[in-house]
């Protein structure tokens, strides 16, 4: 999808891909090729950190976990590679909470395959693990081939993917994330700073991840906040880092200074109803787990539309919290915002008599579907 409206008239860039999100509401800002597949190259890494996170959060992993790197990790992926490492020893053991910097803030392609191997058994393995977990997330179009970014043909994401697993692992790995913003780091009587151009621009970037290789160009993933807003950004196919560095300072500074926020709903508010078939009551009200809020370009009317997505009518019982549906909102023509609705209530099955009701309603309403669109089958 190619920018569109207000967003194409202000604000053009050169790279290849690009997509700036407001991490609250999730709205697009701006987006070009965003849903193109392209090269991740080390971009890929955020994919890494987030297994090990899920590892963590599963409790088969802690502080106290030690990696040991292999001859294949440390040929591949440390010193003798030439490549991004935090030149960790052959065989040597190095707890979890150094290996996540390692990969975090020096990029270390060593750390990175020491992690996929005690975690999956193989790099290949733990790829695989990658792949799934982007499915889990929601993202359909991520492959995953290795736990480092090194190229392989087979490897390719979007931008919009990127940005949403980066909203998610700032959302639910807060403690983690954290070490994205950390300027440097020690290993092995090496200080490397971190890869992150965005950290010393005193902008508010707290991340995330730099990547390149010849088949990607250059590209980042930044999130940076001002004024109790979150931003992120995710650019690829530039042609050196220089102009990465540019670019995605002057999409942040836009992004900050060209919209404002617009509350449609309070969390907790009733946003609108769902049907349900059979049960003690006809409808359930459906709400969001937190404000409902769209930014909009300063200083333009631009017409806000929504409308709920649900499959329906929904079959009780229905429990309170339950994810129904969406809110879709659109600006213009463009998709500004898409939010879970969630059940406000339990909704019981209801008599007997309201179940035959029920029945012989969306009977008739099967009828009349049929006579105007006619059925399928033969």
């Amino acid at each position: 999808m190619q920018p569109g409206g207000a967003q194409a008239q202000t604000f053009q860039t050169g790279a290849a891909q690009a997509i700036l999100m407001d991490a609250e509401s999730g709205t697009v800002l701006f987006e070009k090729n965003a849903d193109q597949l392209m090269v991740p190259a080390s971009m890929a890494k955020v994919m890494t950190v987030e297994v090990i996170a899920e590892e963590i959060r599963k409790g088969r992993l802690n502080d106290e976990t030690a990696f040991v790197i292999s001859e294949y990790a440390w040929r591949t992926g440390g010193a003798p590679s030439r490549g991004s490492t935090m030149f960790a020893e052959l065989n040597s053991s190095i707890k979890l909470p150094d290996l996540l910097r390692g990969i975090i803030i020096h990029s270390g392609n060593d750390a990175s395959i020491a992690a996929a191997e005690a975690i999956a058994g193989s790099e290949g393995a733990f790829a695989r693990m990658m792949t799934l977990r982007a499915r889990e997330l929601g993202l359909p179009n991520s492959v995953f081939m290795n736990s480092t970014g090194y190229h392989d043909p087979d490897q390719v994401t979007t931008a919009r993917e990127l940005a949403l697993l980066t909203l998610h692992f700032i959302r639910t790995s807060p403690e983690i994330y954290a070490m994205y913003g950390e300027e440097e780091f020690t290993w092995n009587g090496i200080r490397q700073r971190n890869r992150n151009p965005l950290l010393s621009m005193n902008i508010g970037a707290d991340g995330v991840k730099t990547g390149y290789v010849a088949e990607s160009g250059y590209g980042l993933i930044g999130s940076a906040v001002q004024l109790d807003q979150r931003l992120i950004l995710v650019i690829n196919g530039l042609p050196t880092a220089r102009e990465r560095e540019i670019e995605a300072r002057r999409l942040l500074d836009w992004g900050f200074r060209a919209f404002e926020p617009r509350l449609l709903f309070e969390a907790g508010e009733t946003v609108g109803e769902a049907q349900v078939f059979g049960g003690e009551k006809s409808y359930v009200g459906l709400v969001s787990d937190r404000p409902i809020q769209v930014l909009i370009p300063r200083g333009t009317n631009d017409r806000l539309t929504a409308r709920i997505v649900y499959q329906g009518p929904l079959s009780p019982p229905v429990r309170e919290g339950t994810q129904v549906g969406v809110l879709r909102v659109m600006r213009g023509n463009s998709q500004a915002l898409e939010q879970p609705l969630f059940a406000a209530e339990d909704v019981e099955r209801g008599p007997l008599s309201r179940r035959a009701y029920d029945g012989l309603w969306e009977l008739g309403a099967g009828a009349v579907r049929r006579a105007i669109f006619g059925s399928e089958g033969g």
